[in-house]
């Protein structure tokens, strides 16, 4: 199970959002490549960085931002926010990313998905932003009526081969992770699964660690790092 620093970007600083809420901010760091060669000091060996500006406005803002954390280490990264158009996934990949996370598009436009998958294979991830079992779209702002675990599915059909699971009430809440909806997500899909949203401690970790047998295959911490009620090194060591 691969542990995932996350490093949210918002007027090109390091923050975390309240329940994906973008009046519920809480700023941590003015130099996001500072934030990025921490975790790799401290043994980070996958970074999940977001463009929440991207995330709002349907296209990525902060490449300056992006561009800088991605030259200033070397270990894999992951990036999703406002990703929507083929020469944007192409820019990523060519500055280094590793994986690029698509979430609305994905949504709105399946045959979009199935082409980038077709170029890019297992380097296409798709983020399904979850609110009391339904999907959300266009930044966590509108909550659609189609089932996280049926959308799960579509995406697994389509040939994804990685998926990203967040339940929006739980991310920078510190409560703990909704394990019964990863759950349902882990058994309605065969491939590898990234949980998000909730990690408090590392007793949340060693309840989501039961779930490797069932697909886990990472997860996604933020503000429990940034408050400093989990210690990334007692994560890796788990």
């Amino acid at each position: 199970m691969m542990i995932f620093p996350a490093i949210d970007i918002k007027d090109g600083k390091v923050v975390r959002l309240a329940r994906g809420k973008f009046d519920q901010v809480t700023e941590y760091d003015l130099d996001p490549p500072a934030v990025v060669r921490r975790w790799r000091d401290l043994g980070a060996q996958w970074l999940h960085v977001v463009d929440l500006d991207g995330a709002l406005n349907g296209r990525i803002i902060n490449w300056d931002t992006i561009e800088a954390i991605l030259e200033s280490v070397s270990i894999p990264i992951q990036i999703g926010g406002g990703i929507r158009f083929a020469e944007d996934i192409s820019r990523l990949m060519c500055m280094g990313a590793r994986r690029v996370i698509l979430g609305t598009k994905a949504i709105i436009d399946p045959d979009f998905l199935k082409q980038m998958i077709k170029v890019w294979g297992d380097q296409i991830a798709v983020s399904v932003d979850a609110a009391n079992g339904r999907v959300t779209k266009l930044g966590w702002t509108e909550t659609t009526d189609i089932k996280a675990v049926d959308f799960a599915k579509n995406m697994q059909d389509l040939g994804l081969k990685c998926l990203i699971f967040t339940d929006i009430a739980r991310d920078g809440m510190l409560t703990g992770p909704n394990l019964e909806s990863l759950e349902e997500i882990l058994d309605a899909v065969d491939i590898p699964v990234i949980s998000s949203g909730g990690i408090s401690n590392i007793d949340d970790l060693k309840h989501l660690k039961a779930f490797e047998s069932k697909g886990l295959a990472g997860v996604i911490i933020g503000k429990a790092l940034y408050e400093g009620t989990l210690d990334l090194k007692d994560a890796l060591a788990l």
